[in-house]
Protein backbone atom coordinates (compact mmCIF):
# COMPACT_ATOMS: atom_id res chain seq x y z
CA UNK A 1 0.00 0.00 0.00
CA UNK A 2 2.66 2.56 0.44
CA UNK A 3 3.92 1.97 -2.85
CA UNK A 4 0.96 3.02 -4.43
CA UNK A 5 0.47 6.08 -1.84
CA UNK A 6 3.81 7.26 -3.41
CA UNK A 7 3.11 7.76 -6.53
CA UNK A 8 0.26 10.34 -6.57
CA UNK A 9 2.28 11.90 -4.02
CA UNK A 10 5.11 12.03 -6.46
CA UNK A 11 3.37 13.49 -9.49
CA UNK A 12 1.76 16.22 -7.07
CA UNK A 13 5.29 17.38 -6.33
CA UNK A 14 6.73 17.09 -9.60
CA UNK A 15 3.01 19.06 -11.03
CA UNK A 16 4.41 21.85 -8.23
CA UNK A 17 7.82 21.66 -9.49
CA UNK A 18 9.83 19.52 -7.29
CA UNK A 19 12.85 18.35 -9.60
CA UNK A 20 13.37 15.07 -7.04
CA UNK A 21 9.88 14.37 -7.61
CA UNK A 22 10.27 14.81 -11.28
CA UNK A 23 13.59 12.71 -11.41
CA UNK A 24 12.43 10.05 -9.11
CA UNK A 25 9.39 9.36 -11.47
CA UNK A 26 12.00 9.51 -14.90
CA UNK A 27 13.71 6.52 -12.60
CA UNK A 28 10.59 4.77 -12.46
CA UNK A 29 9.37 5.02 -15.71
CA UNK A 30 13.17 4.00 -16.90
CA UNK A 31 13.61 1.39 -14.85
CA UNK A 32 10.41 -0.31 -15.46
CA UNK A 33 10.46 0.19 -19.45
CA UNK A 34 14.09 -1.38 -19.59
CA UNK A 35 12.87 -4.31 -17.08
CA UNK A 36 14.57 -3.94 -14.60
CA UNK A 37 11.53 -2.39 -12.10
CA UNK A 38 8.19 -3.62 -11.29
CA UNK A 39 5.89 -2.90 -14.72
CA UNK A 40 3.01 -2.33 -12.76
CA UNK A 41 4.62 0.24 -11.43
CA UNK A 42 5.49 1.50 -14.59
CA UNK A 43 1.93 1.18 -15.82
CA UNK A 44 0.64 3.17 -11.92
CA UNK A 45 2.79 5.96 -12.79
CA UNK A 46 1.58 6.12 -16.36
CA UNK A 47 -1.89 6.08 -15.19
CA UNK A 48 -1.14 8.70 -13.10
CA UNK A 49 0.17 11.28 -15.30
CA UNK A 50 -2.15 10.58 -17.73
CA UNK A 51 -4.57 13.79 -17.12
CA UNK A 52 -1.86 16.27 -16.68
CA UNK A 53 0.00 15.65 -19.72
CA UNK A 54 -0.42 17.31 -23.48
CA UNK A 55 0.27 21.22 -22.40
CA UNK A 56 3.97 21.03 -23.60
CA UNK A 57 5.55 22.10 -27.32
CA UNK A 58 7.96 18.93 -27.73
CA UNK A 59 10.89 20.33 -29.71
CA UNK A 60 13.28 17.35 -31.49
CA UNK A 61 16.59 18.54 -31.90
CA UNK A 62 18.87 16.35 -34.47
CA UNK A 63 21.57 16.41 -36.22
CA UNK A 64 24.75 14.40 -37.53
CA UNK A 65 27.90 13.94 -35.31
CA UNK A 66 29.58 17.39 -34.43
CA UNK A 67 27.32 19.70 -34.94
CA UNK A 68 27.04 20.98 -31.72
CA UNK A 69 23.51 19.61 -30.52
CA UNK A 70 24.68 20.01 -26.93
CA UNK A 71 25.60 23.62 -27.38
CA UNK A 72 22.72 24.27 -29.53
CA UNK A 73 20.40 22.65 -27.09
CA UNK A 74 21.60 24.91 -24.12
CA UNK A 75 22.02 27.93 -25.83
CA UNK A 76 18.23 27.15 -26.82
CA UNK A 77 17.32 26.83 -23.29
CA UNK A 78 18.92 30.26 -22.56
CA UNK A 79 16.55 31.66 -25.05
CA UNK A 80 13.84 30.21 -23.73
CA UNK A 81 14.39 31.13 -20.33
CA UNK A 82 14.64 34.74 -20.89
CA UNK A 83 11.22 34.59 -22.19
CA UNK A 84 10.03 33.19 -18.90
CA UNK A 85 9.23 29.62 -20.03
CA UNK A 86 9.92 26.57 -18.32
CA UNK A 87 11.65 24.26 -19.94
CA UNK A 88 12.96 20.28 -19.45
CA UNK A 89 15.42 18.75 -21.30
CA UNK A 90 15.64 14.97 -22.41
CA UNK A 91 19.51 14.49 -23.58
CA UNK A 92 19.41 10.99 -25.04
CA UNK A 93 22.99 9.59 -25.20
CA UNK A 94 24.04 6.45 -26.44
CA UNK A 95 25.30 3.67 -23.84
CA UNK A 96 28.32 2.57 -23.11
CA UNK A 97 28.74 -1.27 -24.53
CA UNK A 98 30.35 -1.66 -21.00
CA UNK A 99 28.08 -0.66 -18.38
CA UNK A 100 25.35 0.01 -20.49
CA UNK A 101 25.09 3.50 -18.88
CA UNK A 102 24.90 6.68 -20.97
CA UNK A 103 28.29 8.69 -22.20
CA UNK A 104 27.69 12.10 -20.87
CA UNK A 105 30.55 14.07 -21.73
CA UNK A 106 28.84 16.57 -23.35
CA UNK A 107 25.92 17.24 -20.91
CA UNK A 108 28.88 19.36 -19.51
CA UNK A 109 27.90 22.07 -21.68
CA UNK A 110 24.20 22.06 -20.19
CA UNK A 111 26.01 22.57 -16.47
CA UNK A 112 24.87 26.81 -16.82
CA UNK A 113 21.21 25.41 -15.97
CA UNK A 114 21.73 23.60 -13.12
CA UNK A 115 20.76 25.87 -10.55
CA UNK A 116 18.07 26.97 -12.69
CA UNK A 117 14.47 26.34 -10.51
CA UNK A 118 12.92 26.56 -14.07
CA UNK A 119 14.56 24.00 -15.95
CA UNK A 120 14.90 20.03 -15.66
CA UNK A 121 17.53 18.50 -17.47
CA UNK A 122 18.03 14.88 -17.58
CA UNK A 123 20.30 12.46 -20.04
CA UNK A 124 19.19 9.07 -20.45
CA UNK A 125 21.05 5.91 -22.41
CA UNK A 126 19.55 4.73 -25.47
CA UNK A 127 20.60 1.20 -23.74
CA UNK A 128 20.83 -0.32 -27.52
CA UNK A 129 17.31 1.00 -28.70
CA UNK A 130 18.02 1.81 -32.34
CA UNK A 131 16.26 5.06 -33.91
CA UNK A 132 18.17 7.93 -31.61
CA UNK A 133 16.05 8.02 -28.81
CA UNK A 134 15.40 5.43 -25.48
CA UNK A 135 12.34 3.11 -25.29
CA UNK A 136 12.00 5.34 -22.15
CA UNK A 137 11.75 8.11 -24.46
CA UNK A 138 7.78 9.09 -24.82
CA UNK A 139 7.45 8.27 -20.91
CA UNK A 140 10.43 10.39 -19.37
CA UNK A 141 8.46 13.08 -21.64
CA UNK A 142 5.12 12.80 -20.43
CA UNK A 143 6.68 13.10 -16.83
CA UNK A 144 7.94 16.49 -18.23
CA UNK A 145 4.71 17.74 -19.73
CA UNK A 146 2.67 16.46 -16.32
CA UNK A 147 5.61 18.89 -14.08
CA UNK A 148 4.43 21.71 -16.35
CA UNK A 149 7.02 22.50 -18.71
CA UNK A 150 6.46 24.35 -21.48
CA UNK A 151 8.61 23.35 -24.10
CA UNK A 152 10.48 19.58 -24.07
CA UNK A 153 13.55 19.33 -26.08
CA UNK A 154 14.52 16.24 -26.99
CA UNK A 155 18.21 16.31 -27.99
CA UNK A 156 19.15 12.83 -29.84
CA UNK A 157 22.26 10.94 -30.17
CA UNK A 158 23.83 12.10 -32.93
CA UNK A 159 24.38 8.72 -34.95
CA UNK A 160 23.27 10.08 -38.64
CA UNK A 161 19.87 8.61 -40.51
CA UNK A 162 18.35 6.45 -37.59
CA UNK A 163 17.84 9.82 -35.65
CA UNK A 164 14.53 10.18 -38.09
CA UNK A 165 12.73 8.28 -35.03
CA UNK A 166 13.17 11.80 -33.13
CA UNK A 167 10.34 13.10 -35.01
CA UNK A 168 7.53 10.63 -34.24
CA UNK A 169 7.97 12.46 -30.28
CA UNK A 170 8.33 15.95 -31.52
CA UNK A 171 5.71 18.62 -32.45
CA UNK A 172 8.71 20.52 -34.04
CA UNK A 173 11.94 18.95 -35.62
CA UNK A 174 14.98 21.40 -35.72
CA UNK A 175 17.81 19.60 -37.80
CA UNK A 176 21.33 21.11 -36.99
CA UNK A 177 23.83 20.74 -39.95
CA UNK A 178 26.89 22.96 -40.00
CA UNK A 179 29.18 23.90 -43.15
CA UNK A 180 32.22 21.73 -43.94
CA UNK A 181 30.49 18.58 -43.38
CA UNK A 182 28.73 17.57 -46.28
CA UNK A 183 26.74 19.22 -48.82
CA UNK A 184 22.67 19.61 -49.45
CA UNK A 185 23.05 15.94 -51.66
CA UNK A 186 23.90 14.38 -48.48
CA UNK A 187 21.54 15.94 -46.12
CA UNK A 188 18.68 14.71 -48.71
CA UNK A 189 20.47 10.72 -48.34
CA UNK A 190 20.25 10.84 -44.84
CA UNK A 191 16.31 11.81 -44.73
CA UNK A 192 16.60 15.16 -42.87
CA UNK A 193 14.41 17.39 -45.75
CA UNK A 194 11.77 15.04 -44.93
CA UNK A 195 11.26 15.39 -41.28
CA UNK A 196 12.87 18.78 -40.79
CA UNK A 197 10.33 21.60 -39.42
CA UNK A 198 13.15 24.11 -39.00
CA UNK A 199 16.87 23.99 -40.19
CA UNK A 200 19.56 25.71 -38.14
CA UNK A 201 23.16 25.83 -39.79
CA UNK A 202 25.03 26.39 -36.39
CA UNK A 203 29.15 27.43 -36.61
CA UNK A 204 27.61 29.94 -39.38
CA UNK A 205 30.61 32.07 -38.61
CA UNK A 206 32.84 29.68 -40.61
CA UNK A 207 33.47 29.63 -44.18
CA UNK A 208 30.65 27.87 -46.12
CA UNK A 209 28.27 28.72 -44.11
CA UNK A 210 26.77 30.89 -46.78
CA UNK A 211 27.00 27.99 -49.39
CA UNK A 212 25.31 25.50 -46.54
CA UNK A 213 22.34 27.22 -46.51
CA UNK A 214 22.16 28.55 -50.19
CA UNK A 215 21.70 24.29 -50.91
CA UNK A 216 19.45 23.95 -48.56
CA UNK A 217 17.13 26.25 -49.86
CA UNK A 218 17.72 25.33 -53.46
CA UNK A 219 16.78 21.77 -51.96
CA UNK A 220 13.75 23.08 -50.55
CA UNK A 221 12.20 24.16 -53.39
CA UNK A 222 11.86 20.93 -55.22
CA UNK A 223 9.34 20.10 -52.07
CA UNK A 224 7.07 23.07 -52.39
CA UNK A 225 3.49 22.51 -52.70
CA UNK A 226 2.09 24.39 -55.56
CA UNK A 227 -0.67 26.15 -53.41
CA UNK A 228 1.71 26.79 -50.84
CA UNK A 229 -0.60 26.15 -48.01
CA UNK A 230 1.87 23.71 -46.49
CA UNK A 231 5.09 24.62 -44.16
CA UNK A 232 8.01 25.43 -45.76
CA UNK A 233 10.78 24.48 -43.52
CA UNK A 234 13.21 28.14 -42.68
CA UNK A 235 16.99 27.82 -42.94
CA UNK A 236 18.54 29.56 -40.05
CA UNK A 237 22.09 30.03 -38.87
CA UNK A 238 23.70 30.39 -35.56
CA UNK A 239 26.38 30.55 -33.91
CA UNK A 240 25.66 28.61 -30.48
CA UNK A 241 28.55 28.63 -28.95
CA UNK A 242 27.92 32.60 -28.36
CA UNK A 243 24.17 32.81 -28.73
CA UNK A 244 23.55 34.09 -31.74
CA UNK A 245 20.68 33.63 -34.14
CA UNK A 246 18.88 31.55 -30.87
CA UNK A 247 16.35 34.53 -30.57
CA UNK A 248 15.30 33.92 -34.29
CA UNK A 249 15.39 30.03 -33.95
CA UNK A 250 12.55 30.56 -30.84
CA UNK A 251 10.79 32.55 -33.23
CA UNK A 252 10.54 30.26 -35.75
CA UNK A 253 9.78 27.42 -33.50
CA UNK A 254 6.65 29.89 -32.02
CA UNK A 255 5.70 30.62 -35.73
CA UNK A 256 5.44 26.41 -36.60
CA UNK A 257 3.34 25.98 -33.28
CA UNK A 258 1.03 28.71 -34.42
CA UNK A 259 0.87 26.94 -38.10
CA UNK A 260 -0.18 23.39 -36.24
CA UNK A 261 -2.56 24.49 -33.73
CA UNK A 262 -4.14 26.46 -36.89
CA UNK A 263 -4.72 23.61 -39.55
CA UNK A 264 -5.08 20.92 -36.70
CA UNK A 265 -1.58 19.07 -37.50
CA UNK A 266 -0.68 19.17 -33.99
CA UNK A 267 -3.61 17.10 -32.99
CA UNK A 268 -2.91 14.93 -36.09
CA UNK A 269 0.79 14.36 -35.07
CA UNK A 270 -0.40 14.14 -31.52
CA UNK A 271 -2.74 10.96 -32.58
CA UNK A 272 0.20 9.53 -34.51
CA UNK A 273 2.36 9.56 -31.73
CA UNK A 274 -0.37 7.70 -29.94
CA UNK A 275 -1.33 5.11 -31.75
CA UNK A 276 2.53 4.41 -32.54
CA UNK A 277 3.32 3.95 -28.41
CA UNK A 278 0.26 2.01 -28.11
CA UNK A 279 1.41 0.04 -30.97
CA UNK A 280 4.74 -0.55 -29.34
CA UNK A 281 3.62 -1.21 -25.83
CA UNK A 282 1.14 -4.03 -27.12
CA UNK A 283 4.10 -5.46 -29.45
CA UNK A 284 6.18 -5.77 -26.49
CA UNK A 285 3.69 -7.56 -24.71
CA UNK A 286 3.24 -9.79 -27.87
CA UNK A 287 7.18 -10.68 -27.73
CA UNK A 288 7.09 -11.33 -23.83
CA UNK A 289 4.43 -13.77 -24.64
CA UNK A 290 5.79 -15.73 -27.26
CA UNK A 291 9.01 -15.50 -24.93
CA UNK A 292 6.76 -17.87 -21.63
CA UNK A 293 5.04 -19.76 -24.23
CA UNK A 294 6.35 -23.49 -23.57
CA UNK A 295 5.61 -26.86 -25.00
CA UNK A 296 5.93 -29.10 -28.77
CA UNK A 297 4.43 -25.72 -29.99
CA UNK A 298 6.46 -23.19 -28.26
CA UNK A 299 9.00 -20.58 -30.76
CA UNK A 300 12.20 -22.90 -30.02
CA UNK A 301 10.53 -26.17 -31.29
CA UNK A 302 9.08 -24.33 -34.37
CA UNK A 303 12.13 -22.82 -35.22
CA UNK A 304 13.57 -26.53 -35.09
CA UNK A 305 10.85 -27.51 -37.78
CA UNK A 306 11.51 -24.91 -39.94
CA UNK A 307 15.51 -25.45 -39.65
CA UNK A 308 14.63 -28.86 -40.56
CA UNK A 309 12.13 -28.64 -43.41
CA UNK A 310 9.34 -30.13 -41.52
CA UNK A 311 7.56 -26.84 -42.28
CA UNK A 312 8.27 -23.24 -43.46
CA UNK A 313 8.29 -20.00 -41.19
CA UNK A 314 4.43 -18.69 -42.49
CA UNK A 315 2.80 -21.57 -41.53
CA UNK A 316 5.24 -21.62 -37.69
CA UNK A 317 4.12 -18.21 -37.55
CA UNK A 318 0.30 -19.06 -37.86
CA UNK A 319 0.91 -22.42 -35.36
CA UNK A 320 2.52 -19.25 -33.11
CA UNK A 321 -0.46 -17.34 -33.24
CA UNK A 322 -2.95 -19.70 -32.63
CA UNK A 323 -0.63 -20.93 -29.26
CA UNK A 324 -0.97 -17.23 -28.59
CA UNK A 325 -4.88 -17.82 -28.71
CA UNK A 326 -4.71 -20.44 -26.68
CA UNK A 327 -2.42 -19.04 -23.90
Amino acid sequence: MARRAGVPDLVERARRGEHLAVARLISLVEDGADGRGDPGMLREVAAALAPHAGGAHVVGVTGPPGVGKSTSTSALVRALREQGRRVGVLAVDPSSPFSGGALLGDRVRMGEHATDEGVFIRSMATRGQLGGLAWATPQALRVLDAAGCDVVLIETVGVGQSEVDVVRLADTTLVLLAPGMGDGVQAAKAGILEVADVFVVNKADRDGARQTVRDLRHMLTFGDDAGGAGWRPPVLRTVAARGEGMSEVVAAIDEHRVWLDAGGERDRRRLARAEAEIQAIALEQVRARIGDLRGARGLPELARWVVTGRTDPYRAADELVAALGRD
